[in-house]
């Protein structure tokens, strides 16, 4: 690939098209600052963690004070919240026209594929 050709803000491959199509951003789109872009992951990252603490350190412990029933309705909020900071992210890195942002497009993927398989069992915890 041409990286000059790619840091110019909107052009590129046709996956780059897509992908940019896919988040909803048009060509020419104000792009964050690289303050803006490591905030935001910190955040989305943060979120991530946040509910994997809940889920796996704080639940077993607090499950007979909490109830079996509490879990879900604490997981399924901090799993969507996550979820959009996620996208958010992802959104920021492509912004930003990133050196790394297909890498941090897989690993943003990753984190999102893990999120929504507890947020899905969560969902079949509650209805059960």
């Amino acid at each position: 690939m041409d990286e000059p050709a790619l840091s110019q803000g909107g052009g590129g491959t046709m996956a780059e098209a897509a992908v940019r199509r896919i988040l909803c951003i048009p060509q020419g789109a104000p792009q964050p600052t690289e303050a803006e872009t490591s905030r935001i992951f910190t955040v989305s990252m943060a979120m991530t963690g946040v509910r994997c603490v809940f889920t796996y350190g704080i639940v077993p412990v607090m499950a007979p004070a909490l109830g079996a029933v509490a879990a879900p309705w604490i997981g399924i909020p901090l799993s969507l919240l996550a979820l959009v900071f996620d996208v958010r992210g992802i959104r920021s890195f492509w912004r930003a026209n990133h050196a790394q942002r297909w890498l941090m497009t897989v690993l943003y993927l990753v984190v999102m594929g893990f999120v929504t398989y507890l947020l899905v069992r969560d969902l079949v915890h509650l209805i059960h």
